[in-house]
C-alpha cells in the first residue's frame, strides 16, 4: 500500500519583503512543528527582486515555490497606487492561480489555500476547486477590524474620513483620527478605496484568519473579532518574524555589526524607514542635522530622498543613487565614530538583536514593529505610508512604547531640535527608561505566546488540526 502523502499547504503572498517574510515564517512553523509540506505560488507584474530570490532560494525542505507568469499592468496610470495595482496584478492573475492550484492537487495532498491579505480575489477558486481557504494578515487586527468595518462606516460618514471632527471608533481598537486612517482609504474616489472596500465581502469566504499578532498587543480587538459571529474564525498567531539570517560574513553591510560590538550595550538608536520608505531631500537634512544634535550614538540607513512621495522605493529594495551623496556636507565626518550610515540597507534583524541596539526609529512597518517586540527595543514612531499612522497611534497611545516627534502626525516637516529632543528623551530621558520597560514586558511575552503551550502556538496547532482532519475526511 502506498505511503500517505504529508498534508501540504498552497500558500499566496503578495508584492514586498514584508509580506514574504511572515508568510514563510508561518509556512516554517507548519513544516517544522506539525508535519506539513507547503508550496508558495507566487505573483507578479514584474520579475521579482535579488533579495527575494536570495530569500526563496534559502527556503527549507518540505517548502517549495513557484513563480507565476507575469500579469500585464502596464494599462494602469502611473500615479495608481499601491493597493489598485496589487489587487489588479492579482485579480489577472487568477488563471495562473487557478492552473497552480489544479498541478498541485493532482501531486500534493493539498488541505488548505492561504492567501495574503492582498489575495482576497483568489479565495472563490481556492473554493471551486475543493480546497479549504484561508487568510493570512501580516498586519495587525485593528486594521483587519478597519477592513472588516469598511462598509459599514462608508455608510455613515459623507465626508472624507480626515475631516471628520469625531473619532473613527473601529470595532475593539483605541478611537483615531481620520487622518490617522491607512493610504488607501483617505481618498473615496479612488479606485484603491474602492478595491479595499470590496475585501470584506471576499474576506468572509475565508474559513479562517491567521493575524500576525499576539494577545498582549491586541487583547481587545482579538476579542472583539473573535466575538462576531459573521466574522471567520480569527487565529492570533504573530509574532512571526525572521530572527535568523544566513552567514553573516556574507551579508552587505555587515560591517555595522562589527561596530555594534565596540559601542555599550543599550546605546546605540537604530534609525530605518524599511525597505520602501523615503523622505524629501529638506527632510532627510532635517533628520541629520537632529541626529547630530542629539549626541546619541546612532546606525542610520539612508536612502536617496524622493519627490515628496513616502513609499518610492516599495518595490525596489536599493536606492538608485548614492544617498550619502544627499547629506550634509561635512555630516559624515562630523558624526565619525558616533554615528554610522549605511547606503540603502543593513541586516536589521541582527542590529535589533545585539545588546549595543538600545531604540529604533521606525517608519512602523509591522514586520519591523514586532522585530522591536521580540527583541524588547523601545521606538520612535515615524510612519510615513499604508496603514503606519494606525500602527503608530497604537504603540505611543495605547502600548505605550513609542515615542513621537511633535507635528509628525500633521505630515509637516519636523525640524532638526524637535528629532534631537525625541531622540535624546528615548535613549536617556526618564520617559525613555519606562517605555524601556514596558517592551520588555512585550518581549517576555512574545516569548511565552510561541512556546509549546502559549496561546499563538495553540492557535496555530487549532489551525493545523483543522486541516488534518479535513485530509482524514477527505
Amino acid at each position: 500500500m502506498e505511503q500517505s502523502k504529508s498534508p501540504h499547504v498552497v500558500l499566496l503572498p503578495t508584492p514586498g519583503m514584508g509580506h514574504l517574510i511572515p508568510l514563510v515564517e508561518l509556512a516554517k512553523r507548519l513544516v517544522h512543528l506539525h508535519d506539513f509540506s507547503a508550496t508558495f505560488i507566487i505573483p507578479g507584474d514584474a520579475p521579482i527582486s535579488k533579495a527575494q530570490q536570495v530569500f526563496l532560494e534559502d527556503l527549507p525542505n518540505g517548502v517549495n515555490y513557484h513563480l507565476l507568469p507575469l500579469a500585464n499592468t502596464d494599462d494602469l496610470p502611473p500615479d495608481a497606487k499601491i493597493e489598485t495595482r496589487m489587487c489588479v496584478m492579482l485579480n489577472r492573475s487568477l488563471p495562473f492561480i487557478r492552473e497552480s492550484l489544479k498541478s498541485l492537487l493532482s501531486e500534493n495532498q493539498v488541505v488548505a489555500y492561504v492567501a495574503d491579505l492582498f489575495g482576497f480575489e483568489s479565495l472563490e477558486v481556492a473554493k471551486e476547486l475543493g480546497i479549504s481557504p484561508y487568510m493570512f494578515f501580516p498586519s495587525t487586527a485593528m486594521l483587519l477590524s478597519l477592513i472588516l468595518y469598511l462598509p459599514e462606516l462608508d455608510k455613515k460618514v459623507t465626508c472624507e474620513y480626515r475631516e471628520m471632527t469625531e473619532p473613527v471608533l473601529i470595532p475593539g481598537c483605541i478611537p483615531l483620527h481620520g487622518r490617522d486612517l491607512l493610504d488607501p482609504v483617505q481618498d473615496r474616489k479612488n479606485d484603491a478605496y474602492r478595491h479595499l472596500l470590496s475585501a470584506e465581502k471576499k474576506y468572509k469566504l475565508a474559513e479562517g484568519i491567521m493575524v500576525n499578532t499576539f494577545n498582549d498587543l491586541e487583547s481587545t480587538v482579538i476579542k472583539t473579532l473573535q466575538s462576531n459571529e459573521e466574522t471567520p474564525a480569527i487565529y492570533p498567531v504573530g509574532p512571526l518574524v525572521r530572527m535568523e539570517i544566513g552567514s553573516v560574513k556574507d551579508l552587505e553591510g555587515s560591517e555595522c555589526l562589527d561596530w555594534l560590538d565596540t559601542q555599550p550595550p543599550g546605546s546605540v538608536l537604530f534609525v530605518s524607514f524599511g525597505s520602501g520608505g523615503t523622505h524629501t531631500h529638506a527632510q532627510m537634512t532635517e533628520l541629520a542635522h537632529g541626529l547630530e544634535l542629539s549626541e546619541q550614538r546612532f546606525i542610520w540607513v539612508a536612502r536617496s530622498p524622493s519627490n515628496g512621495v513616502a513609499d518610492a522605493n516599495y518595490f525596489s529594495v536599493h536606492s538608485q543613487n548614492d544617498p550619502l551623496a544627499f547629506l550634509p556636507e561635512g555630516f559624515v565626518d562630523r558624526v565619525k565614530g558616533r554615528g554610522l550610515v549605511l547606503p540603502s540597507w543593513a541586516p536589521q534583524a541582527l542590529v535589533l538583536s545585539h545588546e549595543s541596539t538600545g531604540g529604533f526609529l521606525t517608519h512602523c512597518g509591522w514586520n519591523s514593529t514586532l522585530e522591536s517586540v521580540v527583541n524588547g527595543v523601545p521606538l520612535i514612531a515615524w510612519p510615513l505610508y499604508a496603514e503606519q499612522r494606525m500602527n503608530a497611534v497604537m504603540l505611543t497611545e495605547d502600548l505605550k512604547v513609542a515615542l513621537r516627534a511633535d507635528g509628525n502626525d500633521d505630515n509637516k516637516l519636523i525640524g532638526r531640535d524637535e528629532i534631537g529632543r525625541v531622540v535624546k528623551a528615548l535613549m536617556q530621558g526618564e520617559e525613555g527608561k519606562e517605555i524601556r520597560n514596558r517592551m520588555k514586558d512585550l518581549k517576555e511575552a512574545a516569548v511565552r505566546v510561541l512556546s509549546e503551550d502559549g496561546s499563538s502556538a495553540k492557535m496555530l496547532e487549532n489551525v493545523a488540526k483543522k486541516w488534518k482532519a479535513s485530509k482524514i475526511i477527505g
